[in-house]
């Protein structure tokens, strides 16, 4: 037991050995999965802990593109486990006894080594303790959502390890965005376009489009309601310059 006093001992580097999961990891990796979501500030899980023990036998032999799952042990037992798959960290978890003992750090400086070019995360944005581990280990915060897009629906935080060119790795991530945004101003122009016939006055409607800045604001805060006004009311410009022109 790798604490004195309630304190955690770090664990000497001769001890932990890190290794490459195997499909009869997966119970072990379950029941780490299970005790460290227990014991950090995190929704309850939406799934029972016999599909989290089926899903995590699948994803030790998953076959993605680079896709990974390594084991910590100390003395013969696994204590924590890392998942990845390509430009992405799935999975950080630590039994609650071997937490602060360097195991996590451990895991997570192997898969900075595994993945140089950099990679992301998320993390719930009220389980602290995870988010001041990853910032003291240099990753940075992105974004954040509501939660409407995960399982438990509770707002969470986009983290990044921008790997040994930033520059690079976050205009990578641009450009994925970028790409999005290209394929939705073509939608919208499409739409646009389809509206025009059908509309009764050509008159733009203002306070439809202030409603709609109003809304990407509770999407996009960091941007605010006037300036998100200013951005729509240019793609809706050009949207009709397009579908007119």
């Amino acid at each position: 037991m790798p604490t004195e006093g309630g304190a955690a001992v770090p664990v000497p580097e001769s001890e932990l050995v890190l290794r490459p999961a195997e499909p009869d990891d997966a119970d072990a990796l379950a029941l780490i999965h299970v005790l460290a979501r227990r014991a950090a500030p995190m929704p309850d899980p939406v799934h029972p802990d016999d599909d989290v023990r089926r899903w995590l036998r699948e994803r030790v032999v998953e076959d993605a593109p680079g896709a990974e799952t390594w084991v910590a042990e100390v003395e013969g037992s696994p204590v924590g486990y890392a998942r990845t798959t390509a430009g992405w960290l799935d999975d950080l978890y630590v039994q609650p006894a071997h937490q602060d003992a360097g195991v996590g750090g451990a895991l997570l400086d192997l898969v900075m080594a595994r993945q140089p070019d950099g990679f992301c995360l998320w993390v719930f944005e009220g389980n602290r303790p995870a988010r001041d581990f990853y910032a003291h280990r240099g990753l940075v915060e992105l974004e954040r959502t509501d939660g409407s897009g995960n399982e438990e629906g509770e707002p969470d935080v986009r983290l990044a390890w921008p790997g040994q060119d930033p520059v690079a790795f976050l205009r990578g991530l641009v450009d994925d965005v970028d790409a999005q945004l290209g394929d939705l101003l073509a939608r919208r122009a499409a739409l646009t376009r389809a509206i025009q016939p059908l509309k009764t006055s050509p008159r733009r409607d203002p306070a439809r489009e202030r409603a709609v800045a109003e809304h990407l604001a509770t999407r996009a805060p960091a941007l605010g309601v006037d300036r998100l006004e200013r951005i729509i009311r240019v793609v809706i410009e050009e949207s009709l310059d397009a579908a007119t022109g």
